[in-house]
């Protein structure tokens, strides 16, 4: 089954989109479909005719297809040869144009003063010369006009392009009724404080995007750059390109992606992981752009520098994100844009009802659209930027949204739960031989081994400082093991040696005599032979991570009500890690397919969260509402199949990521309440004529700037963790 992913021209109503999912899974070939934050995914099957399928899909989508890339021309790539999903359109979702901020700032302020300096000229003038301040209505009509002259167009444009009034005709309306009225200075305070209500709230959501960009700035102009020749010469960062080995000491900022060709160091990766605990780091490591170390010295070959490193690739990934709507913002411009006939209808009865301009005034110096609209957009921003900084990345506002309704988990095993690197729980040696011989030997034996049970060796071994010696010959035998020839070393006598399954030594004639301890169902047992008699037996196991018991807990706390566990493993290995976390239950032994099946049957009756590291999990986080790519160690492929990558191996991202969804949440619908309240209460009151129109101004701009302010808590919420 192959998968395809579509851009629409703009997001459907969620009927709308469960229609046209209906019409398209009537093509015989079209084995599902999904409609999720302007995007089409399909899965079609293999054996049908593709291009017949798209044509018809074309056809059913019609002008929804109008702004995206033409069928034909389209990008494909291979991205799992695994299992279910086989391609996924690469074309990436138009991203709006953003104003510069510190423009946007500058332009309000300017905005602001400038009508703060003509109402006290006013005023002073009405003080000094009453007579010359009458004389001058007309004069101080056409310059507030004109001093509003941008937001009159503005206003005007928006009503014909939406055919319907909104906020900035609200406030033309208002300016104009003030001008008709012989009070032109109630526009210049409704100007002025508007003005910096908007500067301030422009500063406040400014704030909730800056921690990303923060990390984008490194700072460095120079670096320590290796010769041939092992000399080191200082050089413009500019300058720094691929295949260089770059030299990085104490207190410094790394600023390149690389490989560390020797050399230790204490590395803090809270800009890339989000974790506050440096992580000690050696020859044969990855380190990444805008890590700082903490002690220690390396020497690093660079693979990636500038706009390719990790570093700008979390950054871009953020800041296009920040700019996808969520639904609940699309629900926050279709409430507001549906209260602004409220102020209008309002005006038109108290107008009716009293004749007085002033409570007329009051009625359109208020309004809710400009609350609802700024603070859901700086709340998702805020969340964004927040999870970011704990090294979780979201692909955009919709996932905030879809984090705080998750109420199913579904766990991938290896590599996710478990660390997806064996290592050694046990050794067992006989009598003549110890157990840092029996490691030294079997080390040297799989010393040039790349599969996961010879790095658990070598791994111990270099954690022990011991000595790897050498070999005179090695050779694999495939399905079994590998024999060996090793010369003697201290504390052994060397000669011939067989490493592998107990059935590769049976099979050579060597005696399994030794009384071993019972392993557990999650381990494997490597059979060590010295020169026919068996040495030793070590016991790997790929251990689950540190904190994710803890981790299960708190899912729990946040309102999780199902957790299960999928894994290609045997039903024993399963039970156990099962039994240990105290997950709801499991599936054992299942294939890709199987699992994106699973996650499939799961979303018809829940909200689903999957959870995977992998090329075999790309299927089931395609499918799942939330695709998670979780641990250092997880594979493009899910990355690229995911709606959330963690960056980190701490399982307590998990449950921090719903936890910033929910908190989220509650603030918008904070917000929701808090706009429509006092912007009510306050109508009400300048209906009655109990509030003039500054006041009503203040309070307005006021309450405006407040539900903003409160967006951006999430930034600082320590609870989140």
């Amino acid at each position: 089954m192959k998968a395809y992913n579509f851009v629409l021209n703009s997001d459907l109503e969620v009927t709308a989109a469960a229609r046209l999912e209906a019409r398209l899974r009537t093509i015989a070939a079209v084995r599902a479909a999904s409609i999720a934050n302007g995007r089409l995914r399909l899965w079609l099957n293999e054996s049908e005719n593709a291009a017949q399928a798209l044509q018809a899909v074309r056809a059913v989508l019609g002008r929804q297809l109008q702004q995206a890339a033409p069928l034909k021309n389209r990008r494909f790539s291979l991205i799992a040869r695994t299992g279910d999903l086989r391609a996924v359109d690469r074309t990436s979702a138009p991203i709006p144009a953003v104003e510069d901020p510190e423009q946007e700032l500058r332009s309000h302020k300017r905005a602001a003063l400038g009508s703060l300096a003509v109402f006290a000229a006013c005023t002073l003038l009405k003080k000094v010369n009453p007579a010359l301040y009458a004389a001058s209505g007309l004069m101080r009509g056409a310059g507030v006009l004109w001093m509003a002259s941008g937001l009159i167009r503005e206003g005007l444009l928006q009503a014909f392009r939406e055919k319907r009034p909104n906020a900035e005709t609200l406030t033309l309306t208002a300016v104009l009724a003030s001008v008709a009225a012989g009070r032109p200075e109630s526009s210049l305070t409704l100007l002025a404080l508007s003005n910096f209500s908007e500067m301030l709230t422009a500063m406040a959501a400014q704030r909730a995007c800056s921690g990303i960009k923060s990390l984008a700035t490194l700072n460095v102009k120079d670096v320590w750059v290796e010769n041939t020749d092992g000399s080191e010469v200082k050089v413009p960062f500019e300058s720094v390109k691929p295949g260089m080995t770059v030299s990085f000491h104490s207190g410094e900022l790394i600023c390149v992606d690389g490989e560390i060709l020797r050399g230790e160091a204490a590395i803090d990766e809270a800009a890339i992981t989000g974790e506050s605990a440096p992580r000690a780091k050696s020859s044969g490591e990855r380190v990444y752009a805008g890590t700082n170390i903490r002690l220690g010295e390396i020497a690093v070959r660079v693979d990636k520098v500038g706009a390719d490193t990790s570093l700008s690739r979390i950054v871009r990934l953020v800041e296009d994100a920040q700019r996808r709507q969520a639904p609940i913002q699309s629900y926050a411009d279709r409430m507001a844009g549906a209260l602004v006939p409220v102020s209008f209808i309002g005006a038109v009865i108290v107008y009716a009802a009293t004749r007085d301009l002033q409570r007329v005034l009051n009625m359109l110096f208020i309004d809710f659209s400009c609350g609802l609209k700024l603070s859901t957009a700086t709340a998702i921003s805020a969340a964004i930027s927040r999870a970011a900084a704990s090294g979780i990345l979201v692909k955009g506002g919709s996932f905030i949204e879809r984090a705080s309704h998750i109420d199913t988990v579904i766990l991938d095993k290896t590599g996710t739960i478990t660390a997806g690197r064996p290592r050694i729980v046990g050794i067992t040696c006989s009598p003549d031989i110890s157990e840092s011989a029996l490691l030294r030997l079997t080390a040297s034996a799989e010393m040039h081994s790349t599969h996961p049970l010879a790095a658990a060796v070598l791994d111990e071994v270099e954690k022990r400082g011991l000595s790897v010696p050498p070999h005179d010959d090695t050779r694999t035998v495939i399905a079994r093991g590998i024999e060996a020839e090793i010369p003697a070393f201290e504390g052994c006598n060397g000669g011939s040696v067989l490493v592998g399954s107990p059935v590769f030594l049976s099979e050579r004639g060597v005696a399994l005599d030794l009384k071993l301890p019972k392993a557990g169902p999650m381990s494997t047992l490597i059979y060590v032979s010295l020169n026919g008699s068996l040495a030793g037996v070590i016991e790997v196991a790929d251990p689950i991570r540190h904190e994710f018991k803890r981790a299960v807990n708190r899912l729990r706390l946040r309102g999780v009500e199902e957790i299960v566990m999928l894994t290609g493993d045997s039903k024993e290995a399963a039970q156990v890690t099962a039994d240990a976390l105290g997950l709801d239950g499991f599936k054992a032994q299942v294939l890709p397919e199987d699992k994106a099946d699973f996650v499939m049957k799961k979303q018809g009756v829940s909200s689903v969260l999957m959870a995977g590291d992998g090329i075999n999990d790309a299927p089931a986080l395609a499918y799942a509402d939330i695709g998670v790519a979780m641990g250092t160690g997880c594979t493009d492929t899910a990355m690229e199949s995911a709606d959330v990558t963690i960056n980190s191996d701490d399982p307590l991202k998990l449950p921090e990521l719903i936890a910033i969804g929910q908190r989220t949440m509650n603030l918008v619908h904070q917000n929701f309440t808090a706009t429509i309240a006092i912007n009510t209460a306050a109508m009400m009151l300048g209906a009655l004529g109990m509030i003039s129109p500054l006041t009503a101004t203040v309070v307005h701009n006021a309450s405006t700037l407040g539900v903003v302010l409160n967006s951006g808590r999430v930034l600082f919420d320590k609870k989140l963790r």
